[in-house]
C-alpha cells in the first residue's frame, strides 16, 4: 500500500520525503512514503550510513514491507488465510498498512532532525500532504474503473473521499506539524527518560489523540439506519442499531460517523465484512448472500475512514518515537534497548486488550488493540533489520532489489496495488476489446 513524492526540505536536510516509504534527494518534492537523505545521521561505528546519507536498515524494511504488499495482493484472492480478515482477527495482510504508517513515522523523525524554518517546512508539509491526498483520490476514488473495464471517469456524486494514500496523508501531516512544532530545543539526551522528556508533548498528543478515537468509538450512540444499493433504486435495507461501543460490522461507531459526514454514497462498496459467513457462503471468500443474510452485507463501508484514521496517526507517531531514538542515541545497545522496551510492551498491551477486555484485533476498525499490536511487530522487524544490517553488516550486498523497491514504493503501489499496470495493458487488444494482451498471456479467463 504506497507512492513515491512528498518532501524536500532544503535548509541543512536536503532530503526526498517519500510518503509511502522512503529517503529522499534534493529538494525535487517526492511522495513516496520514504525521507531520503539524512545528513549526518548520529550513530555509531558501522551503521550502514550509505554515501546518499541513507540507512540502509530503513530502505532494507521498506523493500520487505512492498515485497509483503505485493505478496498479499495477488496471493490473498489464492489463500483467504493470507487475505485480510473479513472483521475480528489479523492476517498477514493486515500487517501492510501499519508497517507503512510507522516507517514515515521514522522518516520524518530524521528528516525534520535539524530545521531552520518552521514556517518553511510546515508549508511544504501540508503542501506535499495534499498533494498525496489528491493522488489518492485520483486512484481509489472511482475513477478507474478497474481491471475488465476499458471505461474511466467518476462521479462526483459518488466518489470515495477515503482510501489508503489518503490515510497516509492525514497521517504525515499530523505528524510532520508535531514533529515541526512539538519537540524542545537544544535537550540534551542521556537516557530513556530525557527522550521522552525532549518529546513529551508529542507523548501528550498520542495519548489525547488515543483517548478521542477510545471515548468515541465506545460511548456514541449508533441509531438504526437505512441504505440503498447502486443495483437496486427502490429497496432500502434498515440496519436496526441502538446501542453504545458495538464493535460488530452494522453498529460501530466508525461506520456511523463515515455515513454522517463523509455521506453514504462515497465510502468503499466492497465492505470486507461481505466475506464472513453470515454475508457469504463462500465464505471467507467473496460469494452469493445465504439465506437470511443479515440486512447490512452489503452496506456501504469504508476501512480508512475518519475515526479509525486517528488510530493511524497513533501508529505514525510511535515511528516517530523510533526515529528520535536514532536521532538522539549514538550508541547500537542503547538504540536496540529503546525499541525493544516499546515494542514488547505494545504487542503485550494489544494482546490484554484482546483477550482480558474484548477490545478485538481489527484492521476495519483500526481498533486500539490492532495498532498496538502492529505498530510492536514493525518495531520489532524494524529493530531486527537493523541489528542484521547496520550493527553486523550482514546482507548489505544482497538487498539491491529490496533496496530499489523501498525507494521506488509509491510507484510500485500504484502499478500493483491499484492495478493500474493491468489497466493500461488491457487497453492494447486486437479488433475487439477481449482480445487483449491479458488474455493473451492468460490473465483474465
Amino acid at each position: 500500500m504506497e507512492f513515491n513524492r512528498l518532501i524536500g526540505e532544503k535548509n541543512n536536510m536536503s532530503h526526498r520525503i517519500d510518503i509511502i516509504i522512503s529517503d529522499g534527494t534534493k529538494d525535487n518534492v517526492n511522495v513516496d512514503l520514504s525521507f531520503q537523505n539524512f545528513n549526518s545521521l548520529p550513530t555509531s561505528t558501522g551503521s550502514s550510513i550509505t554515501q546518499s546519507g541513507r540507512l540502509l536498515s530503513l530502505d532494507i524494511f521498506r523493500g520487505l514491507t512492498v515485497v509483503l504488499m505485493t505478496f498479499v495482493e495477488y496471493a490473498g484472492g489464492i489463500y483467504p488465510s493470507v487475505n485480510h480478515s473479513p472483521w475480528n482477527g489479523i492476517t498477514l495482510a493486515d500487517f501492510v498498512m501499519p508497517f507503512f504508517l510507522f516507517i514515515v513515522g521514522v522518516s520524518l523523525a530524521l528528516a525534520y532532525k535539524n530545521l531552520s524554518c518552521r514556517l518553511i517546512a510546515t508549508r511544504k508539509a501540508i503542501y506535499r500532504g495534499i498533494k498525496l491526498f489528491i493522488i489518492g483520490l485520483f486512484l481509489q476514488g472511482g475513477y478507474f474503473h478497474g481491471f475488465g473495464d476499458l471505461t474511466y471517469g467518476v462521479d462526483i456524486v459518488n466518489i470515495r473521499w477515503m482510501g489508503i494514500l489518503q490515510r497516509i496523508a492525514i497521517s504525515f501531516l499530523v505528524a510532520s506539524i508535531c514533529e515541526i512544532w512539538l519537540q524542545a530545543t537544544n535537550f540534551r539526551v542521556n537516557s530513556g527518560r530525557s527522550l521522552l522528556k525532549k518529546y513529551r508533548l508529542q507523548c501528550a498528543m498520542t495519548i489525547m489523540v488515543t483517548v478521542i478515537y477510545l471515548s468515541l468509538f465506545y460511548g456514541l450512540y449508533v441509531p438504526d439506519w437505512e441504505y440503498q444499493i447502486s443495483s437496486s433504486k427502490t429497496e432500502i435495507f434498515s440496519v436496526k442499531c441502538g446501542v453504545r461501543g458495538d464493535t460488530g460490522p452494522a453498529c460501530n461507531a466508525v461506520g456511523m460517523i463515515n455515513r454522517k459526514i463523509l455521506g453514504i454514497r462515497h465510502l468503499y462498496t466492497r465492505p470486507i465484512y461481505g466475506r464472513l459467513k453470515e454475508c457469504s457462503v463462500n465464505s471467507p471468500s467473496n460469494g452469493p448472500l445465504p439465506p437470511n443474510a443479515p440486512s447490512w452485507c452489503q452496506a456501504p463501508f469504508d476501512p480508512e475512514g475518519l475515526l479509525s484514521s486517528l488510530m493511524a496517526i497513533v501508529t505514525c507517531f510511535i515511528g516517530l518515537h523510533y526515529g528520535h531514538v536514532i536521532v538522539n542515541i549514538k550508541d547500537h545497545k542503547h538504540r536496540i534497548q529503546q525499541w525493544l522496551i516499546p515494542s514488547s510492551s505494545l504487542v503485550l498491551l494489544g494482546v490484554i486488550c484482546e483477550y482480558c477486555f474484548g477490545m478485538h484485533l481489527n484492521k476495519a476498525l483500526y481498533s486500539f488493540s490492532y495498532m498496538c499490536v502492529t505498530a510492536g511487530a514493525a518495531g520489532f522487524l524494524f529493530t531486527s533489520v537493523y541489528v542484521m544490517v547496520d550493527v553486523w553488516g550482514y546482507l548489505k550486498y544482497w538487498t539491491i532489489v529490496l533496496k530499489w523497491m523501498g525507494k521506488n514504493a509509491l510507484l510500485i503501489y500504484v502499478l500493483v496495488s491499484c492495478n493500474i499496470l493491468l489497466v493500461i495493458l488491457q487497453g492494447f487488444y486486437w479488433k475487439r476489446p477481449e482480445n487483449n494482451i491479458l488474455r493473451l498471456i492468460g490473465i483474465g479467463h
